[in-house]
């Protein structure tokens, strides 16, 4: 690892559990349709929103990287389908992205980003729609690159190119952590990146994937484990 001068972070479960942040963020929204489009929610309960949901991912394949697309997408509908019309939508969705940004890092994950970045280039790198600026992490990072900003969602390699093209260094001299084997693991191997597998339940590897280069516990094993005066920087 002594020749890695970047490191590119993925965000939902590598820095902070991501499930019960969408599922309080969604019954929030829902709670606010209830009160303000009421016959939203009387014509669409929470398995109608899936399926609806889905309907919309397999009519826009094209965009279905796009989360906050799709998101406001399935809003738009609900409220023509229920007869309010889509002029909600703005409010409604703030009220999700409020919720969505309000979350809490890992215990290790703010200091190993503090120690890290005084070593090394830092890139966040999220098929999410995660704010570092709302979420009060945007000072940890050099730059951020999202499947929303560059078209494609991980596994893509462009999505890996453009982080890789956003830290300066090298695709060998560039590591990407994150805790999806495939998504993460996979997907930036493919791109010719150095990978760190954050396994924080104790998970088997996939046997069908070839093994990260490292796997640590959480980002506070992958501060110890980096060199503390790389090459690079």
């Amino acid at each position: 690892m002594h020749d890695i001068r970047t490191i590119t972070l993925d965000l939902d479960d590598t820095l902070w559990a991501i499930q019960p942040v969408i599922e309080r963020a969604e019954q929030r929204l829902y709670d606010w349709l209830g009160d303000n489009v009421p016959r939203v929610v009387e014509m669409f309960g929470t398995a109608d929103i899936l399926t609806l949901r889905e309907q919309v991912i397999a009519e826009n394949a094209e965009n279905a990287y796009d989360l906050t697309f799709l998101r406001r997408t399935v809003l738009s509908r609900m409220g023509v389908s229920a007869g309010c019309g889509d002029g909600f939508v703005d409010d409604a969705f703030a009220v999700f992205d409020e919720a969505r940004q309000t979350l809490e890092l890992f215990p290790e994950a703010r200091a190993a980003l503090e120690s890290l970045h005084g070593r090394y280039t830092l890139i966040a790198v999220t098929n999410g729609n995660a704010s570092l600026e709302k979420i009060g992490i945007d000072d940890l990072f050099d730059d951020f690159v999202s499947a929303a900003t560059t078209g494609v969602a991980k596994p893509d390699r462009a999505i890996f190119d453009a982080a890789v093209r956003a830290g300066g260094a090298e695709p060998h001299e560039t590591l990407h952590v994150g805790d999806h084997p495939e998504y993460d693991v996979g997907g930036a191997r493919a791109a010719g990146l150095k990978t760190v597998w954050v396994n924080r339940n104790g998970h088997e590897w996939p046997s069908a994937l070839p093994q990260p280069d490292e796997t640590v516990a959480d980002l506070g094993e992958l501060d110890r484990i980096m060199p503390q005066y790389p090459g690079g920087r």
